[in-house]
């Protein structure tokens, strides 16, 4: 027995987990930079603070990158270090706007101390300890989720928990789950907050991919097509008119623009890439918009928000004519156009603006507008470089994993991150009206941030698994292989087992048994000869019969693995009826040149041992004729056949076709 081979190496791909840290130190070092122009703009000296945040930012990316090297070596080298600067950033904006918050507050403790005696509580100490749970959620989540494909069986799990999520907010008090008009927290005691619906959408992802990569097919026939639309069938607009139901019952009771949008956009985008129809689009896109403006129209919160969107200046203009302004509408829109045209093209720098002007400057949505205030133009187009190169990342991981399950769920993160980038942006800056979504991973707050980093862990997975390759293909020993030859060449139809190939018994005559048909043999049409009796009587007591004395061995009868005989070229046509015993290589039926020879070496048998066919007489037969007649009573079996030549009609009897023809 000979030794197993040595088993191959692993193919040489490159990992560039290197790569991805010296990128990742990059990122912080930008992001301490900027930390320290903070500082020095405020008040010539480095933040206290700043060395305390670039060491925590510097440990998040060393225990970051070695988890990836650990648990998910192949995966895209881009996700951590972008992660790492919008984090980055987003602690630096967060800390610019804590000095204001701080000199405020000595503004007013120095005005009125027994009013403001509680000093504002820092967000950048806050925000650097979500970073790192949110670091640690990602740690979880790739050393216990080995394969994303266990997640796809629990699709409809996945389904009820991410809607419960989002919908407990809905049914809460408002005192626990209210705030700015929309009820979309879960306040506790001691002062923390969750927004529940941030981890819904990524439960709510995860079965919207397991969903439509089990009814994709159902979902891309279309019954009919108009002005260039494929319209889908009305059975299969249930899935879409569901979400479309949901998303409006969220729009109505929670009062979130933002959660609903994103809702309802991600399943529809999705719905499109997993079936290619425009039409999905067209009428996930009509139906939003026609709920939404009915929505806009009853909803008081809506409406207003609408309506600032609308007319973005009513607020000051509320501010400034009256002497004690009452019920005015918020004036945060107008602020932040203002912050937008005074940054221009450059900004006016870190702690140069003036930011706080806008309400909730750190919170959700507004925090972009010190982007464009300070850093100007050039800044927020980098930030929307950055965010752009994530989502491009996402839609290369989906293009090259394997499964569609995976394609399916990177396409669906990928579009959840865009659209909620698109939302909170477009809303700051009047293309939509404000919906109060955070800006990922810049604004202050824990939820969001954990969740953005759960994103980052679910994409390193994935891009784990589309860029790992394939498992080398282990070479077999000699003896495996001799075995599998084997159970092949037992497997052909011409060396199976003498049950499959049994011919019926031959008739007695008054010498004694009749040997078989020459023809008779593995391979040569047993259905046929063997059966029919055909010459019998003279060719088969010739000796040359198989298992006879001086007989011919059929190949392969002796030993399975024995190879087969080479007709010689021109052997067909010399073919006559006495060699038509001559042992031909057995193949299987239907396949092939010898096929065809057989069928010759058949044909000149029969009409060597029985004589030419003779033709039909007309008459009276048992022929079958097809039937194109629908007259169940007349039996065409026994409509008279015509004579050779001429048309069904010349027989008796009701004419048949005219243009078809019964031959003899």
């Amino acid at each position: 027995m000979s030794a197993a081979p040595p088993r191959p190496e692993e193919p040489l791909i490159p990992k560039r987990r290197n790569t991805e840290l010296l990128l990742s130190l990059f990122a912080v070092a930008v992001a301490m930079f900027a930390y320290a122009n903070v500082g020095l703009a405020d008040n010539g000296k480095l933040p206290a603070g700043m060395w305390g945040v670039g060491a925590g930012l510097a440990a998040v990316v060393l225990v970051a990158n070695g988890l990836i090297r650990y648990a998910a070596p192949y995966a895209d080298p881009l996700f951590l270090p972008l992660a790492i600067f919008l984090n980055g950033i987003g602690l630096v904006l967060i800390h610019r706007l804590d000095i204001y918050d701080s000199e405020h507050y000595q503004a007013l403790h120095k005005a009125n101390p027994v009013k403001f005696h509680i000093p504002p509580a820092g967000s950048t100490t806050n925000q650097l300890m979500y970073t790192a749970l949110g670091i640690a959620a990602m740690a979880g989540f790739l050393l216990f989720v080995k394969d994303h494909k266990i997640l796809q069986r629990y699709a409809y799990i996945s389904m009820v928990s991410g809607l419960f999520l989002v919908a407990i907010p809905a049914v809460l008090p408002a005192s626990i789950s209210s705030a700015n008009g929309a009820k979309s927290w879960i306040r506790f005691p001691g002062g923390v907050s969750v927004q529940p619906a941030e981890f819904g959408k990524l439960l709510l992802v995860s079965f919207f991919a397991a969903f439509l990569m089990a009814k994709r097919d159902a979902l891309r026939v279309a019954s009919r097509r108009v002005l260039g639309l494929n319209i889908p069938r009305g059975r299969d607009m249930g899935p879409i008119a569901v979400c479309w139901v949901l998303a409006m019952l969220i729009l109505v009771f929670e009062t979130d623009l933002g959660v609903s949008l994103m809702f309802f956009g991600a399943f529809v985008v999705l719905l499109y890439i997993a079936t290619e129809r425009t039409s999905w689009l067209v009428f996930g896109l009509t139906a939003f918009i026609g709920g939404a403006v009915f929505i806009a129209t009853t909803v008081p919160h809506v409406k207003q928000r609408v309506d600032n969107w609308l007319h973005p200046f009513n607020g000051e203009i509320c501010a400034n004519s009256i002497p004690t302004p009452k019920n005015c509408p918020s004036d945060q829109i107008s602020q932040s156009i203002y912050g937008f045209a005074t940054g221009g093209i450059f900004g006016k720098g870190l702690d140069q603006g003036r930011p706080w002007l806008v309400g909730f400057a750190k919170n959700a949505d507004f925090i972009l507008v010190t982007v464009g205030e300070e850093l100007g133009m050039v800044g927020l187009f980098a930030l929307m470089m950055v965010y752009t190169l994530f989502v491009m990342r996402g839609f290369k991981t989906a293009l090259l994993i394997r499964d569609n399950y995976g394609k399916l769920l990177a396409a669906g993160l990928a579009v959840t991150f865009a659209l909620q980038v698109f939302i909170t942006a477009g809303g700051v800056m009047r293309v939509i009206p404000l919906t109060g979504l955070p800006m990922p991973f810049l604004a202050a707050g824990g939820s969001a941030l954990v969740a953005n980093w759960v994103v980052v862990a679910l994409l390193i997975r994935l891009s784990d698994s589309a860029r790992r390759p394939l498992p080398p293909a282990i070479p077999l020993t000699d003896d495996e292989l001799r075995a599998m030859r084997l159970a092949a060449a037992q497997r052909m139809p011409s060396n199976a087992v003498q049950g499959r190939h049994a011919q019926p018994a031959a008739p007695q005559g008054p010498d004694g048994p009749q040997s078989p048909h020459p023809l008779a043999q593995p391979g040569l049409g047993q259905s046929g000869l063997g059966q029919t009796g055909l010459g019998q009587t003279g060719l088969g007591k010739t000796g040359f019969g198989p298992g006879e004395p001086g007989g011919p061995t059929p190949p392969g009868a002796a030993d399975p693995t024995q190879a087969m005989p080479v007709r010689p070229a021109g052997a067909a046509g010399s073919a006559s009826a006495a060699d038509v015993t001559q042992a031909v290589p057995s193949q299987p039926r239907g396949y092939g040149e010898q096929t065809m020879l057989r069928a010759a070496e058949a044909t000149q048998a029969m009409q060597a041992t029985s004589g030419p066919r003779p033709e039909p007489e007309p008459g009276q037969t048992e022929s079958y004729i097809p039937a194109f007649e629908e007259d169940e009573d007349d039996d065409v079996r026994t409509r008279p056949t015509p004579p050779p030549g001429a048309t069904p009609g010349d027989a008796a009897g009701r004419p048949g076709p005219p243009e078809r023809r019964y031959g003899p």
